[in-house]
């Protein structure tokens, strides 16, 4: 036998350094195309928009200064170094900030002050999701108009195809969906990078508009031009909110490291680049400076890599959203819905079917409605500052309550950011006769479902806990005087206390108990993930009774089977052949005083009826379901 021992292979796993680079290029093809695609109109439209501006030194300086500032303050300093620090073990977005401040916060004065925030903060993310991708995609295939102006007609049908096509590939998973995407947005970075270098070689003199005395002239020379401005500005950093929401997709590092090293860079080259191209040619503004930066032999090639960013710009919108609905419903402000998990191997990587179908819907018809960019531009900045508002706000409680930074120095960037997000907010405020409205609208309808769903269910489980028996009380009556028939019988209960009502009405029709009676709860935490070892609690109540909690993190799949046949220490193996699962299905009486005005009862009875039932969402074997329904009074 020979002594040789097997040659190892000198290439081991990759490093901490080689998987955050991995995840930063993963990052490009998902959470920045929002904001990437902004240079295809936020520098047109504050020149050819619903308040354009004359086109002169002083104007064209002071916008780019105005843009720079903008990504540098809002989306580099505000998200990327700030705001993204406040991840809830890796989760982001406004829900997981809410948790995370809700579970060190519990009893203080303000808590209801901040859920507010956040529900208002979520609501307004549901606005921005349905117009962005309408907007990211129309200002795309407008490019058509400049590759050939007989073509004109077919931009609407072209960017609705388009985005049916988007939708309805959203089933495959954000991992396919990002490896696809990826590269091609790494290719489309490189070339409008390229597109904006050549511009300013010929007009070099257009990088004095870094300078921020450029954008402090503006206002004091135009003070109303400049504040107007500030509604086309605010474009360029649209897309800054999504990176907070889709954090949980590929970490805080690796989205810091693609935008500090090559995603703002090519914005900014290619803002300075179209800047240039207006001290040159001044006309070129006014008709599509983004698609002119590129020799007439490149514009249709640049029309498909916009076109193919711009479906990628819909992307970081749409998965946030499914992140965010996911976190809501976890959360208790959403009623349950389908969610299917994409990826066995990465946690996060969901779809939601109703989600995705409801926001397809909307942003057609806004298609429809507004035509083309300029109209939707009107429409769009006011969800997505308000978002911003709002995450100051959050910022403000977090700087001071939780992570107690120096009042003086928390103080002085916390009223920058208000006086920064304050204007841009009130900017945009000026849109609404014109078509801020729309974004307003969904996102109130948005807050209106998710408090009447809140307050309804917080409403039932404090009636069920005030008239609930105590279980020592029904131990100690029913085990010895009910028949025991074999298996086990598991009676799923949102309190951790009292009988649950499935229980009383099962011994009341049935006249039996099983052998074995579980009590289970699933309690959902204010952290993202829960750890196996931490899964389960599990106490015996005596006479083959037990109560077992089921905890959760609000970004996880409650696969009640599999988590029940991995516990040992509540009697013998479960066997889901031998387990019957007890729901109770509850039906609204109007009560005699009503806790909630009764159009928001009917409201919350509406979506009570539509959920998704518990068999569904906590994965139970159909055939082994039994229902018994209840009423109650809210």
């Amino acid at each position: 036998m020979s002594d040789t021992k097997p040659v190892q292979s000198p290439v081991g796993p990759p490093s901490r350094d080689q998987a955050i680079v991995k995840l930063a290029a993963g990052a490009i093809g998902i959470v920045f195309g929002d904001i990437g695609t902004s240079p295809l109109y936020a520098f047109r439209e504050a020149f050819a928009g619903h308040h354009p501006l004359a086109l002169n030194t002083l104007h064209l300086y002071g916008v780019l200064s105005l843009i720079f500032w903008a990504m540098m303050l809002v989306v580099t300093i505000k998200y990327v170094s700030i705001i993204m620090r406040a991840d809830n073990r890796g989760e982001g977005g406004s829900l997981a900030l809410l948790a995370l401040m809700g579970g060190r916060n519990s009893g203080k004065k303000w808590s209801m002050g901040i859920v507010m925030l956040g529900i208002m903060a979520t609501a307004l993310f549901y606005g921005d999701a349905m117009i962005t991708p309408a907007v990211s995609v129309l200002g795309a295939v407008e490019g058509l108009a400049v590759v050939n102006p007989s073509l004109r007609g077919w931009i609407i049908p072209i960017a609705v195809f388009i985005l049916i096509f988007l939708f309805l590939i959203q089933r495959s998973g954000t991992a396919r969906v990002g490896a696809f995407f990826g590269p091609i947005m790494l290719f489309y970075f490189l070339t409008i990078s390229i597109l904006g270098i050549i511009s300013i070689s010929q007009n070099p003199e257009i990088l004095w508009a870094f300078s921020p005395h450029y954008a402090a002239q503006f206002f004091m020379a135009e003070p109303l031009k400049a504040f107007l401005a500030l509604g086309a500005v605010v474009l360029a950093v649209t897309g800054a909110e999504a990176l907070y929401a889709d954090m949980g997709h590929f970490g805080r590092k690796p989205i810091g490291l693609s935008w500090l090293v090559f995603v703002l860079p090519a914005l900014i080259l290619n803002y300075m680049g179209q800047g240039a191209l207006a001290l040159r040619d001044g006309e070129a503004i006014f008709n599509n400076p983004f698609f002119n930066l590129a020799p007439e032999w490149f514009q249709l090639p640049l029309l498909i890599i916009a076109t193919l960013a711009a479906v990628i710009a819909c992307q970081a919108v749409i998965t946030g959203a499914f992140s965010v609905t996911q976190q809501a419903i976890q959360l208790g402000f959403m009623p349950r819905l389908r969610i299917n998990h994409t990826n066995a191997h990465t946690i996060g990587q969901i779809y939601i079917p109703l989600v995705n179908w409801a926001l397809m819907i909307m942003v057609i018809l806004l298609v429809l409605t507004f035509q083309n960019v300029s109209n939707l531009t009107a429409a769009y900045g006011v969800s997505v500052t308000g978002a911003m508002l709002l995450d100051t706000c959050l910022l403000s409680v977090l700087l001071f309550s939780f992570w107690r930074w120096n009042k003086f120095w928390a103080g002085l960037l916390v009223a920058l950011f208000f006086v920064v997000d304050g204007l841009f907010f009130a900017a945009n405020l000026t849109k609404i006769p014109d078509g801020g409205w729309v974004p307003l609208a969904i996102s109130g309808v948005a807050f209106l479902l998710l408090t009447s769903w809140a307050k309804g269910r917080s409403l039932i489980i404090a009636q069920m806990r005030e008239t609930a028996m105590p279980v020592q009380v029904f131990v100690k009556s029913a085990a010895g005087s009910a028949t025991r028939v074999p298996g086990t019988a598991v009676f799923m209960t949102t309190s951790p206390e009292g009988v649950p009502h499935a229980l009383l009405h099962n011994l009341k029709h049935n006249k039996v108990l099983h052998e074995r009676i579980v009590l289970l709860t699933v309690s959902i935490l204010d952290r993202p993930h829960v750890s196996p070892e931490d899964r389960v609690h599990c106490e015996a109540l005596g006479s083959g009774f037990y109560r077992i909690i089921l905890r959760y993190g609000f970004m996880q799949d409650t696969n009640v089977p599999e988590a029940l046949e991995k516990i040992t220490t509540c009697g013998p193996a479960f066997r889901m052949i031998e387990t019957s699962f007890f729901l109770a299905r509850q039906t609204l009486l109007s009560s005699d005083k009503p806790k909630m005005a009764p159009w928001r009862e009917k409201l919350f009875a509406w979506m009570l009826r539509n959920a998704e039932t518990a068999m569904q969402f906590f994965r139970l074997p159909p055939n082994r379901v039994v229902e018994l329904g209840s009423q109650i009074e809210i």
